[in-house]
């Protein structure tokens, strides 16, 4: 059955549970995230405000979701609705339109300098801002905004990904751009202001409870450059299953590489994969990892080939269950940066 098909379906199954819908309480702020690491930002914000639905949930890939009823009923009653944008929720225009949303989607990449999707890699001294403008009513948003010349940091290494792999269409964009700290805190922000225009009264709130996360954030970020900096410059290849760590790479001096493209749904091609090999093999690649939302296959067999021990688990697309290492934003990070120093100084 076609995606457009079960949407149908689904909507049909859920007129009367939309029905009835009411909100939790009578100052609850009904909002929908689409996956869990936008989930726990926009808790981190609301607090008890909301009434917080999360589609995709922990450990689970956005890229290969298939909504449910339960997420018709959501987005036909939201409040605001979040998402990242840049293509990153494929299945979500659709259930947008067979949900019947009342309101546009908050993309919260706005702001955010983006990589190009371009064979998996940016021109080296280019990023890219998403639009500071309003969605139209039951639209994505997802373009890009005007071209801008930034110089790249200091020891930002340039990821290249010139191999013979299949990329999946994300987009102009790579989607993955929470994976550095001051792009979740242009998340943060941007998730402040959709409430605030939401519901004025409790404006305050989220304004007082988006600032000492932010303060958070900053301390997070520190202790991350902390970390890396043990690091030496010659030990930051590092290889993972599906290209979702660009934005860290740029943020924190690595290079990735990977046998997928930019989502999980896409395929590692023979040829591609045989020059990952021969390219780790070369290089000295520092350490390779798991993610939480990939098929461990393609990394086994990278180790296997080259004799490249695995160095742990990675969270990439979504946060781990609520016993798990990385079952907030900060937890993911913090987790991530020390999983990757401990595995490459350990050799």
């Amino acid at each position: 059955m076609s995606q457009s098909k079960k949407l149908a379906a689904l909507a049909g199954a859920a007129l009367f549970a939309l029905a009835g819908a009411q909100p939790a309480s009578a100052q609850a702020l009904r909002v929908v995230a689409t996956f869990s690491i936008i989930g726990d930002l926009a808790r981190q914000v609301g607090g008890d405000r909301i009434a917080l639905t999360t589609l995709v949930g922990p450990d689970s890939d956005a890229h290969t979701y298939e909504p449910r009823p339960a997420d018709l009923k959501a987005i036909g009653t939201a409040d605001v609705i979040l998402a990242n944008g840049l293509d990153m929720e494929g299945f979500l225009p659709g259930l947008i339109q067979a949900g019947g949303a009342k309101v546009p989607i908050t993309a919260l990449t706005d702001g955010v300098e983006l990589r190009l999707n371009q064979g998996g890699s940016e021109s080296p001294a280019h990023a890219h801002k998403a639009h500071d403008h309003e969605e139209h009513h039951h639209e994505e948003h997802h373009h890009a905004g005007q071209d801008a010349a930034h110089e790249a940091g200091p020891g930002h290494a340039a990821d290249s990904h010139d191999r013979a792999h299949a990329h999946h269409a994300h987009g102009k964009f790579d989607p993955h751009a929470w994976q550095t700290v001051p792009n979740a805190r242009i998340y943060v922000g941007n998730i402040a202001k959709a409430f605030c225009a939401a519901d004025r009264q409790g404006c305050p709130v989220y304004e007082a409870h988006a600032r000492a996360y932010d303060e958070k954030l900053r301390a997070l970020q520190t202790q991350i450059a902390e970390n890396f900096a043990k690091i030496p410059a010659d030990r930051r290849t590092i290889i993972t299953p599906h290209d979702a760590f660009g934005y860290f790479a740029r943020e924190y001096g690595f290079k990735f590489e990977a046998p997928q493209g930019m989502s999980t749904d896409s395929q590692a091609s023979a040829a591609g994969l045989a020059t990952l090999v021969k390219q780790v093999k070369d290089e000295k690649a520092a350490a390779l990892f798991l993610e939480n939302i990939s098929n461990p296959r393609l990394v086994e067999q990278i180790s296997s080939e080259t004799g490249l021990k695995v160095g742990g688990k990675l969270y990439s697309d979504a946060l781990s269950s609520a016993d798990g290492p990385a079952s907030t934003y900060i937890d993911m990070m913090r987790h991530n940066a020390a999983t990757i120093t401990d595995a490459i100084l350990a050799r």
